[in-house]
């Protein structure tokens, strides 16, 4: 298997970013990303995709897009369309619609910060999701790096703070985000989780004082969602771009926080004597699976099934256990950063489906 690592919800000129896309290409590089997704605000910039490369270093561009209903008051309901390689948001009024053309497009589509704050100091809305009376969606944006600051800036001097020091921030996605996936989970419905840097490089200035507010090099270090694949990239763009739509669609990804520590080399799967998954997947069992969880680091870590916890390891990299029942088992694990608990790793779920056992009859 191959590890590659995304850079999802990154904003450019063509939206509210404050650079063009050639400007992010050396970041991304730099900070170890293999695909950079930017994803401007209601418009798809066509013919971008691309690869870039410098030195010994590679990296796939895929330009895509955040949808939303521009007339709405107040403003909700942001979505990540990647994947339609043509413009979607004229159907951003409704958004089953436009998850209808966005799958009959090929597109994977993330409901973008699910659960976030306003921030009226600087005159940033609420801009959660709320029409939840919707379906077929690929999944959730459950982890938000820049919403997060708006969670944690909740006075004038912590936003000063965490706008200077803002590796002291991050804690991991909201209890309610995931507490949600969750519930989606356990009624039966399968939900991929994406990571999105939501990166936007916002140049400050007050009085002499000019500072980038979350550089590119930041996000792009820090909340990536990293995709498992089946091999390593071609060099075909519409081979490679394919491949990572595929992914994030079935979820073959977990979400990493690579600030701390870099999370590539984590790998979740469960066996039987028949058959072997990793995240995204379904596995039949009749007896039970092996679940096999491999850390980069001894940290903590915990295995959920349908949003109950039900093993947790800590001080070992190799996690061994079984799992019996149907469900949707996911790991969390955190790691300890600037003297707090943080979260580090959310993975995908693999999805076990009980069979009954077949009993033979008498003649």
């Amino acid at each position: 298997m191959s590890e590659i690592v995304a850079s999802l919800h990154n904003h450019t000129l063509y939206s509210d970013g404050s650079a063009p896309h050639f400007r992010l290409f050396d970041e991304a590089i730099s900070a170890g990303i293999d695909v950079l997704i930017t994803t401007d605000h209601n418009v798809l910039v066509r013919e971008a995709d691309q690869y870039y490369h410098k030195d010994s270093r590679h990296l796939l561009f895929l330009a895509a897009e955040e949808i939303h209903d521009q007339d709405r008051e107040p403003q909700k309901n942001h979505m990540l369309v990647i994947g339609a390689r043509k413009e979607l948001a004229q159907f951003a009024h409704s958004p089953q619609l436009l998850i209808n053309e966005a799958s009959a497009a090929g597109a994977a589509t993330f409901l973008a910060h699910p659960n976030e704050s306003e921030l009226p100091m600087v005159h940033e809305p609420d801009i959660s999701w709320v029409d939840w009376d919707i379906a077929g969606f690929t999944g959730l944006e459950i982890w938000n790096h820049f919403s997060e600051f708006k969670d944690a800036a909740r006075d004038f001097w912590k936003m000063l703070f965490f706008a200077f020091f803002p590796e002291h921030y991050p804690r991991g996605p909201r209890p309610e985000t995931l507490a949600m996936w969750d519930e989606l989970l356990s009624s039966g419905q399968k939900v991929a989780a994406v990571g999105g840097a939501d990166a936007h490089a916002i140049q400050f200035s007050w009085s002499i004082l000019h500072k980038v507010i979350f550089p590119y090099k930041f996000h792009f270090s820090s909340v990536n969602t990293h995709l498992v694949v089946g091999e390593e990239f071609t060099f075909d763009l519409d081979h490679d771009r394919d491949m990572v739509i595929q992914a994030l669609k079935n979820g073959s990804a977990f979400v990493g926080y690579d600030l701390p520590a870099s999370t590539r080399g984590f790998r979740f799967t469960a066996e039987t004597d028949s058959s072997r998954v990793s995240m995204g997947e379904t596995i039949s069992i009749e007896n039970g699976a092996t679940i096999r969880i491999h850390l980069p680091l001894p940290v903590k870590a915990r295995l959920i099934r349908n949003g109950k916890v039900i093993n947790q390891w800590e001080g070992t990299s190799n996690l061994v256990t079984t799992a019996h029942e149907s469900g949707a088992y996911r790991v969390e694990c955190t790691i300890e950063y600037h003297g707090m608990e943080r979260g580090w790793i959310f993975s995908n779920p693999i999805y076990i489906e009980k069979q009954e056992k077949k009993h033979g009859s008498l003649q």
